[in-house]
């Protein structure tokens, strides 16, 4: 399932930082009593019981300045609201509602999303202050105290975001399908392609880059199975966002890649391999999916013998860890080879849910030690005890050993590319493998 996203939204300086830092733990977000200090969304990930969710901190908003870094800063929070499935109204107590509370507040109910009406400030233990009352006025439910200075309330507050998360009515539905997600940088073709798959016009289909500014499911059937494509807008560097916009399409990307099976990586071939494609293919090698690499506009590039391999070859210089994805060459516009995409797709899809079986790992793993013996470190040698599979999506594999230190990076590598070898390639897919210490008496 797709992580919920949660919008933090307030006027400036009324503690939206502070809570969003303590909320995930981290001094992420800038904490300075000046108002307006957020000029830019931040986000991250949380975990309450059990559900894990993006959080996203914005900019104050004060719906009627003209001040630009105001303007800008509404702006962000405004396709914040659009996007959120659960938005926190944050208000400052102290100060009591402002006309700027009420402004914000027709906004918010304008979104139709779960309000979280949080006020803040309130810095006593005990019965809720008077002040409380006041911020019934608003219409957006019953008002939650906290102090996120001092932590206190905050769980409360965590319980509403909680309760609030959609549901997930479809659960058994998608369980039939294989969700694709299709990334990659601004107008590299990836609505094109979906567009070709789907045989519709369904996604724009722009040469102006960012022209997709949100992920858009679409549920396609054929003779090779059932997939949800999620068309997302390319991620461009982070120095050359400058559209609000296109910041928050970031977000709605990885959340896109967080709830794929597999992820198409579109590369423009008259382009070839950039450091943003390397940015965003790192994205899903981390997420842990399956991952294909398409290139697409082949049929615009000029050919002679050797292109294809060379090209081929330039790729996998350039996203070195990502040698174990398939490479196919396409044209969305004349639907060139997007045939021979659907097994591609089912092919990785099955290798990311590998699962080996225990004793025939262990076999592998001792041939692999008689083949190369393990490192050894100042008359101190590397020994595997045994391994065993964890978890898929991807295939990750627990290694038990005397000494952690001993076992190379150089040597997890051999090992991981043995286990590939002797298990059919595991195309598509990355492989983990985790390190573990175990006493020879355990």
């Amino acid at each position: 399932m797709s992580k919920p996203i949660v919008a933090l939204i307030g006027r400036p300086n009324v503690g939206k930082s502070t809570f969003f830092n303590y909320i995930i733990g981290e001094k992420k977000s800038i904490v300075e009593d000046t108002p307006g200090v957020t000029r830019d969304r931040v986000y991250a990930d949380a975990e309450w019981r059990g559900k894990t969710f993006t959080l996203i901190d914005t900019g104050g908003i004060e719906p009627d300045s003209n001040d630009e870094i105001l303007v800008q800063m509404r702006r962000q929070a405004q396709i914040a609201m659009e996007t959120a499935d659960v938005i926190i109204f944050l208000t400052d107590i102290k100060q009591g509602v402002t006309a700027a509370d009420y402004e914000v507040a027709t906004m918010l109910r304008k979104t139709n999303k779960p309000i979280v009406l949080v006020c803040n400030k309130a810095d006593k233990i005990g019965e809720a202050p008077a002040e409380l009352y006041e911020f019934y006025n608003l219409g957006l439910g019953d008002p939650l105290p906290i102090s996120s200075l001092n932590q206190l309330g905050t769980g409360e507050v965590l319980d509403a975001i909680y309760e609030s998360f959609p549901k997930n009515a479809e659960a058994d539905e998608s369980d039939e399908y294989i969700r694709v997600a299709v990334i990659g940088k601004p107008n590299a073709g990836k609505s094109s392609l979906i567009n070709k798959i789907l045989g519709e016009e369904r996604l724009i289909v722009s040469n102006i880059a960012g022209t997709t500014r949100d992920a858009i499911d679409s549920k396609f059937e054929n003779d090779n199975g059932k997939y949800i494509f999620i068309d997302t807008a390319g991620i461009r560097r982070k120095s050359k966002i400058e559209e609000t916009i296109e910041k928050y399409s970031i977000i709605r990307a990885k959340a896109a890649i967080d709830n794929a099976h597999v992820c198409i990586l579109v590369i423009d071939a008259t382009e070839g391999v950039t450091d943003q494609d390397a940015k965003i293919a790192g994205e899903a090698h981390e997420s842990g999916k399956g991952v294909i690499i398409l290139v697409n506009k082949w049929d615009l590039v000029d050919k002679e013998t050797g292109t294809l391999e060379t090209f081929k070859k330039d790729v996998y210089t350039k996203l070195a860890y990502l040698k174990y994805a398939p490479i196919l060459f396409v044209s969305a516009l004349t639907g060139q080879r997007i045939d021979k995409l659907f097994p591609l797709i089912n092919s990785v899809n099955e290798q990311n849910s590998f699962r080996a079986n225990t004793s025939m790992l262990n076999s592998v793993i001792e041939e692999a030690i008689t083949l190369v013996q393990p490192p050894s470190d100042k008359g101190r040698r590397l020994k595997i005890y045994y391994a065993t599979q964890v978890s898929t999506r991807p295939p990750t594999f627990v290694v038990f050993c005397n000494n952690a230190k001993l076992f190379h990076f150089s040597y997890q590598r051999y090992i991981e590319n043995q286990i590939r070898k002797n298990f059919g390639g595991l195309e598509g897919t990355p492989v983990r493998i985790l390190i573990r210490e175990k006493n020879k008496e355990d």
